[in-house]
Parts: C-alpha cells; structure tokens; sequence
C-alpha cells in the first residue's frame, strides 16, 4: 500500500519529460504509449499557473476522499456526453459510425464492471475491484477533411485555427480528437486542470474502436486505448507513477516497478519494496488490451471526487 503524498515537488516527479517534438512517423507499434504524462509536462512548462493549480486539485481530492460524507455527488450517476471529431485525410482515418459507437460501447462497459474479462480480476484483487460507475451517450461525430498526415501531440488537432477542430462545449461535453498521431503513439488525454480549449483526448484511427484480432490494430484493437486515456481525463495516472517504484496517488494499488507491456503472466512481482504482485491487469498499466479489465476501489474514489461541488469536472455532474 502507498502513502498518498500532496507535495508539489513529489507530485511533478511524476511526469516523465521527454522531447516534445512535432511526431510524424506512423508505423504500427510494438508496445503501447501514452503520451498524456509528456503533454502535461510541456503544458505545465508553457504555464507556469497550472502547477499551482494541479496542486490545489490533488488538495481537494485527497481532502474528499479523506472525507467522502462531507461532499456529494449531484447525480447517483453521471452521464458525460461525448462528441467525437474524425480528423481525416485517408478513408481509414473517416471512421465509420460502427466503429465509434463500438468504443462508447467499451467505455460503458469497462466502467460499469459489465466487460465480460471482469471477473478474470484474481482473487488477491477481488476486494478492490471497482465499479467506477459513469456512462457514456454520444452526443455527436464531427467530420473533418484534412491534408495533415499526422497531429503530434502539441494539440493542433484540437485547434480550427491550426487545421484541426476547437472542441464542442468542454465543460459539459467529452471530446475525442480521431486523427493519425505518429511517432508511435497511441492516445494522450489532458488532465483535470488544464485550459477548457484543448480539455479532452486524442486518439490514433487504428486504436479507436473494436477491430477484429487480425487487423493491423492488434493488440491494441479492443476499444482499451480510450479506456486508459478516460482514465487520465478522470484524474488517474499511470500505475507506475511514471518513475521506478512510483506513486500514483492511490493507495490500494500495488507498487509497480515500472511499466508492463504484453500480458503478463500472473502473479507477476514487483522488485519495489516488499515484491509486492502487481495489478498489471489494472487499465492504467501499458499491457495489451486483452490483459487490462479493472479499476480499483481507490482509483474510483478519486475519479469520484473530481465530480462533487468544488470538484474539477463538477460541471458535468449537473442534472
């Protein structure tokens, strides 16, 4: 179990820095990437506000989750809307309608505890696996053609003025971005705090959806990219605490050495203090989607608390 630790300093070790450069190749990958934690390490350097501000967010997080009869929900259950923008300069990139309801099916599923590998969560886990408890309704698909090969991760894709697409109602509405990233990345979400004009996530085409096992989107090919990137917008970090034996601010998540990839095979140990069996099925570890199907009690409570009254994403809890 980890201690829970607010500091501003112990809160910024988590995010990896690695060169931010504009990601042209597109190339299918090996192993899963996430570039949520780079984007949010650029976006606390252009702004330099946003730490103080992700701080005072980790505050009141811990103070509800501390204190959960102090705040409530206004909704027993929330509905995010979501608006979807395909970006597209191929007819693979234009997904299809199929495709995209495929993975608001998904989200439905793996945060209502209804995926049908929940109950694949081993027994060590089983007291901790979570029913986060929120749905997904599309609200509506924007199409947009494009000349742009690829995006990169500096957000253009959610700008008109850059030849992407400003987002639909941020405050009330989850936006997707569909449209070619590069450079070997699957998705990256902004997390709660960062500026409403680029609040939202961007996914690749080929992980946007469910596609049988034997396209080129194995096997990242199960709607999990979304899953993951959700979790993000929602407040979570990587299990690992992106360093070796971090913290991902949740305390009934065990310590991971660093990331796996694959599916590992159960029990697999972490070298951290106490080897603990890591939770590599865990949506926020990097394994192949086939292998990740739970959230945990404490990764719930503190996507919970972002909802309440003060909470940073109060607003789309409204009824």
């Amino acid at each position: 179990m980890k201690k829970i630790c607010l500091s501003l300093a112990v809160m910024i070790t988590l995010f990896s820095c690695q060169k931010e450069d504009d990601l042209q190749t597109t190339a299918k990958v090996s192993k899963r990437a996430c570039a949520s934690q780079e984007v949010l390490e650029r976006q606390l350097k252009e702004n330099p506000e946003l730490a103080s501000k992700m701080e005072q967010i980790e505050a009141f997080t811990e103070n509800a989750m501390r204190n959960p009869n102090q705040y409530r929900l206004v909704n027993g259950k929330i509905e995010i809307p979501v608006v979807v923008n395909v970006l597209y300069k191929t007819t693979v990139e234009n997904i299809s309608l199929t495709l995209i309801q495929s993975q608001i099916d998904v989200l439905n599923k793996d945060f209502n505890a209804l995926n049908s590998d929940y109950n694949q969560v081993p027994a060590l886990f089983s007291g901790v696996k979570a029913n986060v408890g929120i749905s997904f309704v599309l609200d509506q698909v924007i199409r947009k053609a494009t000349t742009k090969s690829s995006w990169g991760t500096r957000d253009a894709i959610k700008k008109s003025k850059q030849g992407g697409l400003d987002p639909t109602s941020p405050s009330t509405k989850l936006n997707f971005w569909v449209g070619t990233i590069g450079g070997g990345i699957l998705g990256y979400a902004q997390f709660p705090g960062g500026q409403s004009a680029t609040d939202g996530i961007v996914i690749d085409p080929l992980y946007f959806g469910v596609y049988s096992n034997s396209s080129s989107s194995y096997p990242y090919n199960l709607g999990r990219t979304a899953t993951h990137e959700v979790g993000h917008w929602l407040n979570l970090r990587h299990i690992w605490g992106d360093a070796n034996c971090g913290n991902d601010l949740v305390s009934d998540t065990p310590n991971h050495d660093s990331a796996n990839f694959g599916v590992p095979t159960y029990p697999h140990y972490s070298t951290c203090s106490g080897a603990p069996v890591e939770m590599t099925m865990n949506y926020m570890d990097y394994t192949d989607d086939r292998g990740m199907y739970m959230f945990s009690t404490g990764q719930k409570a503190r996507i919970d608390a972002i909802f309440v009254s003060g909470g940073p994403r109060f607003s789309f809890a409204q009824p």
